[in-house]
Parts: structure tokens; sequence; C-alpha cells
């Protein structure tokens, strides 16, 4: 998804020239008059990524406005420019709030960087503030990504089921995100703040889930060379989560079932038991009806994890919500790997969101890591993905020696290419009067976009605009369905 920036400028030539050197970046870019226009836009819906807000502004000044816009409560980061750069004008600005200073006129790379530090100091922000709560147990409900109806209802479940201590048992295929939601119910409950204790009941040794889970003392087997409290204690004040409760042994059920009933747990070796106090929270990626009908799970343990289920949904069934994952993803890798990816193209998103993804959520993190790793330019294109785009690297992208032997590879005589039509854009119409000129540019643009094949990069270059802007007229004039026949 484009990120947007407000350009708050009361001259309309320094709009425009600001529109034109971000949306060649592939930017979104929406207009402000004023600095009560800007403050009416960030406060009462639309909203904006960046903030561009100029000093100087009959009635309201930059600076006014800007503190308006902090006291308000928005965070967006603001950069300043002025056609004077002093020392004061600097610290006054810096003082109300602003991210970054410019003195006009600004150069189009100044502009970029600047955009882009922003960006990144934002996404470093909220990165910090992510970790923080993950640490401290803290993740709400709140802190979930999407909107979708399913994830509203996932969400209104959690924070019901948050404020007791009822047993949940979360389902769902895997990779969907089963614990993230058992972390959003411990840091919505009384219990935030405490141990927050995942085991993974599949990965577990068969003949060690007992001490790993309940303990054991010193010398109770072979190899038990010290005391191990086990996991039950170490949640104990907290949150116990019970991944993949299907894989349990049955022997261990029946264990599991008695510590769950009783409140207390029996470490190996030990001559009494121990009571522990632990929400139990489980998840499975299996039909556990299924289990117990097939006498693979026990009844009464499925009767007790099973009082209030969740089922998380499939990422193919909450598509609207890819968009808002694929920026959180590219905000947390960008902060991981020091990159400055701004988002994605409107075709990948429209690819992303088209995909099923049969790996879910963990998927699509894995995909737009490999993305962002590779990816040296500031949004996501559709070749950043081949297993899904079916698209290769462009020629222009790889190293010197690999793009010679492509492009030799890919070179098509001049006589095989088709002929050209006569005059394939008309300027008059039938009655011998000149065209609109939205008529005459959407001929030319599929014109291109059949000569050149779809390739939208050589295309923009051919028509000199940006491929945002491209991208932009080939939604607007309905050539989507040329394009995809292009390619």
């Amino acid at each position: 998804m484009a990120r947007t920036v407000l350009v708050v400028d009361d001259d309309p030539t320094q709009r425009r020239l600001a529109q034109a050197v971000l949306e060649r970046e592939g930017y979104d870019v929406v207009h402000a008059g004023s600095g009560g226009e800007a403050i009416d836009r960030l406060t009462k819906g639309g909203g904006a990524d960046v903030v561009l807000l100029d000093m100087v502004m009959p009635g309201m000044s930059g600076l006014e406005a800007l503190a308006e816009m902090r006291t308000a409560g928005v965070a967006t980061p603001v950069i300043v420019l002025t056609a004077s750069g002093g020392v004061e004008a600097v610290v006054k600005a810096m003082q109300a709030g602003a991210q970054d200073f410019f003195v006009k006129p600004v150069s189009a790379e100044r502009l970029l960087v600047g955009v882009r530090n922003a960006l990144q100091l934002t996404q470093l922000t909220a990165e910090v503030g992510r970790l923080k709560k993950h640490v401290s147990g803290r993740t709400s409900f709140d802190d979930l990504v999407g909107s979708s109806p399913a994830m509203r209802m996932v969400k209104s479940l959690g924070a019901r089921a948050a404020k007791s201590g009822i047993p949940v048992l979360i389902t769902g295929e895997s990779g969907v995100g089963k614990e993230v939601i058992a972390r959003a119910l411990h840091g919505a409950s009384d219990r935030a703040g405490k141990p927050f204790v995942a085991v993974n009941c599949g990965a577990l040794p068969v003949n060690l889930v007992e001490s790993i889970l309940f303990g054991h003392e010193k010398g109770s087997f072979t190899g038990a060379t010290d005391k191990h409290l086990g996991k039950f204690a170490e949640a104990s004040g907290g949150t116990l989560f019970l991944d993949e409760i299907g894989e349990l042994p049955l022997d261990m059920q029946v264990k599991l079932l008695r510590a769950l009933q009783e409140g207390e747990i029996d470490p190996v070796g030990s001559k009494r038991s121990v009571k522990v106090d632990v929400r139990i929270l489980s998840a499975t990626n299996r039909d556990l009806n299924d289990q117990v009908r097939e006498g693979r799970f026990r009844e009464d343990l499925f009767y007790r994890l099973n009082v209030f289920p969740i089922e998380a949904p499939a990422l193919r069934d909450r598509r609207e919500d890819i968009p808002a994952l694929v920026d959180h993803f590219i905000a947390r890798f960008n902060v991981e790997e020091g990159k400055r990816v701004a988002g994605c193209s409107p075709e990948t998103t429209a690819l992303l969101q088209a995909f099923d993804w049969p790996g879910n959520v963990r998927q699509l993190e894995n995909t737009i890591y490999r993305a962002i790793i590779l990816s040296d330019a500031p949004f996501l294109q559709p070749h950043d993905f081949p297993a899904i785009s079916g698209l290769a690297l462009p020629a222009s992208d790889m190293p010197a020696e690999t793009s010679a032997a492509v492009v030799a590879s890919n070179v098509v005589p001049l006589h095989e290419l088709p002929p050209l039509p006569e005059a394939p854009i008309r300027i008059l119409d039938d009655r011998g009067h000149l065209r609109t000129l939205e008529e005459i540019e959407r001929d030319l643009i599929q014109h291109a976009i059949e000569v050149y094949a779809g390739h939208m990069s050589e295309i923009a270059r051919r028509l000199g605009i940006g491929r945002s802007t491209l991208y932009r007229k080939v939604r607007e004039q309905g050539l989507e369905g040329a394009l995809k026949d292009a390619v």
C-alpha cells in the first residue's frame, strides 16, 4: 500500500512541484491550501503518513498549525519548509515537534530522503513499542492487525474471554496466528505483565513430556543432575499456552487433566504435589472432535479445554486485511534489516490479495521478508514475488553479467516484430472534430501496452511519466484488462 504525503502550502505551484517529485517515486499525494485545512484532514478523517508543511502561510502559520496538530494528538511526522533557514526558525520548528526542516527551494533528492527518513523513524518507534509490549506480556487486541469481519469477531470474543479466567481453545489452520491471539488474551487479562509461557506440544520429546511440563527433582532419572521446575511452575501467576494440544500423548493427557482440575502438579521424583496458579490457553490445527471419536484425544480433557472456543480465520477468508499485514511486515523488516522500503505498488497489492496463501499469515510474513531483502526500490513490485507472479527480476536490476545474458537470450529480431498500425492514434473524431485529450491519452497508453508487451517500466519511460502515474492512469482509464492480455 502506497504511503500518503500531505503537502500543505498556500502556493499551488509549490504543491504541484512536490507532487510531481513524490508521485514519481510511488507516493500518494494529497493537498491542503492552509493550516486549518490540514488539521481538519488529520483529525477528522483521511490522515497521512507524512506532512510537508510550509511555515509562512496567510492566516494560520505553519508553526501554529504544527502546534495545534500536536495538541490534538496527531503524531504524524511533519517536515517543515520555509524560504529562510535561520537558526532561530529551525529551533522553533523542532521545539514545536517537526521531524525535519527544509529550506526552499529543496532538491528532489533531499525531499525524498527526508520523507524516507520520516517514515523510517515512524516505523522504528512503532516497532520499539511493539517489542516492549511483547516482552512485558502486554500485547492487546488493539495490536492485532486486521479489521475484516472475521478479525473483528476474533477481537470481540477475545476481549470478552480475557476478562475472566475461562479456558480458551483457539482453533485454525497452521500459520493463522493462534499464538498472537493467545498473547493478546494474556495481555488483555488481569494477568498482563505476568509470565506468558508457550509450549509446542508437538515438539516435545515423548520421553521428556512429563518432565518438561511438570518438572522433576534432582536424581529422579538418568541425566537429571539438577532440579527442574517445569512449564507449569514457570507460568505460575500468569498464562500457560499449550500449542498443538492435539499432539499430546494419551498418558500425558490424563496428568494434564488432573493438573487442570486440582490446580496442582506432581513433578517427576517428587513425593508431594505442588500448587500452581495458571490460566490455560490451548490451540490446535486439528479437529479435536474427530480425534475424540477416534480415541486419540480424551473426551473429558476436550470438554475441559473447549469451554470458550475461538476460531482464527484463514488468510484467504480475510483478504481485505492483507494490505495492512503487508505494511506491518514491511515496517518490521525495515527496522530489523535496515531497509527503506516504503510499501507496495498498487499492482503488487492486488497480486498479493488475489493469492490464496495456503500457509496463511506465516507464509505471507516469510514472503515479504524475502522480497524486502532482495528489493532496492522504494516500492515492492510483482517481480519481487516470483513464486506468485511468475515474473523474473528485470534485466536492469540484475548483475551486469547476468542481465547481459538474459537480454541477449530475449532479443527479438526486428523482422519478427508485429508491424505497427499506420495510424494507431486518431486525433479527429468521425465528424472531423478534435477528440478529447482523455480519449487520445487512453488510446496512446493502450497502444504502448500492446507495443511494449505490458512492460510498465519501458512504457513509462517512453511516455515520459513515472510508473506510479502510469499505473494510476491505467486504473482510471479501465485498461487493466489490456495490461493482463499483454502480459
